[in-house]
């Protein structure tokens, strides 16, 4: 590559914090991540407009991983492309892709356990039918190992990094490492002030596998996720700036670990607490979030750790 791709985030707003989707200035433009229903529309096209792109230009529609906020514009981008683009996600996350329902179910599997909400699947529906704007196939699963050609010399490679969600993938800019990687590096959460994952071994997995084998140039992240003093990072973190997110990443799951440990080998307990049955771990931590709020990652973080505890026994 002889010359620098340029990037450029497009932020949009959606509950308590941004989205953060990023063009691709390539031969054959790309977008990673689309927000909701609502971003490509009102808040893609006319950011593209100001750069003297078109929204129609695009070609590649890069998506991190399946959840709501990332790809939930998809469709919306798809037909504003003129179903042009090529629309790419991890084999294990596109049934998020094809399906609203998948999102529902995979709420009432993990959350549902410990709100006991008897509105949540009626909320859950209405949520995925509003910010979801279309049902889809992609164009193109990946596995991880993939390069994607954006046209001229410039080239995407593929990184399966799961942990937040099973098909969590990073896109690298080969030769400039520019590194998006949605939401597989949560800090200290976003405004929830809690990190978010599903399977914390692989999430410390690849953690570990960004930080030794791709070490970003500038590490590109999904929202304002914020480091240990509560302050967000800024849009598109320097070399430095990734690692310390990185480690720091790391090392919080080393002690959410350690606390989730300790509450279940003591056995979990029900109380009155918010965050019951794991209020020990909270109160360990010092997280005095609210766990009911959307998006809260809390209940789906520590059933990661229960579901390898009980796997283990």
């Amino acid at each position: 590559m002889t010359q620098e791709v340029p990037v450029h985030p497009l932020v949009s707003p959606w509950g308590r914090f941004g989205l953060y989707s990023f063009f691709i200035d390539a031969p054959e433009p790309a977008i990673v991540d689309t927000g909701i229903a609502s971003s490509p529309p009102e808040g893609m096209a006319p950011a593209l407009e100001k750069l003297g792109r078109s929204i129609e230009d695009v070609r590649w529609i890069l998506l991190t991983h399946g959840h709501i906020d990332h790809l939930g514009g998809a469709h919306a981008l798809w037909e504003l492309t003129g179903r042009r683009a090529q629309v790419v996600i991890h084999q294990a996350d596109a049934p998020l892709l094809r399906s609203r329902r998948a999102h529902v179910d995979q709420y009432l599997s993990v959350r549902q356990q410990y709100l006991q909400d008897p509105e949540a699947e009626a909320k859950q529906t209405g949520m995925a039918q509003q910010a979801i704007s279309g049902e889809m196939e992609p164009t193109r699963l990946v596995k991880g190992g993939e390069t994607l050609s954006l046209g001229g010399d410039v080239s995407v490679s593929v990184h399966h990094i799961p942990g937040h969600t099973a098909g969590s993938v990073a896109y690298v800019i080969d030769g400039q490492d520019d590194v998006f990687v949605g939401d597989a590096v949560q800090a200290h959460g976003a405004a929830n002030g809690f990190p978010g994952y599903e399977d914390p071994a692989a999430y410390r997995s690849s953690l570990e596998y960004l930080r030794d084998e791709i070490r970003p140039n500038r590490l590109f992240l999904g929202h304002p996720y914020r480091g240990p003093g509560g302050e967000p990072y800024e849009i598109g973190l320097d070399r430095e700036g990734a690692r310390q997110a990185l480690q720091q990443s790391i090392d919080l799951e080393a002690r959410i670990a350690d606390a989730a440990r300790r509450c279940l080998k003591d056995g979990l307990q029900d109380t009155d607490s918010p965050y019951s049955p794991f209020a020990r771990v909270a109160e360990e931590l010092g997280y005095t979030g609210d766990p009911t709020l959307e998006p809260s990652p809390f209940f789906t973080t520590l059933d990661g750790y229960r579901q390898r505890f009980d796997a283990a026994r």
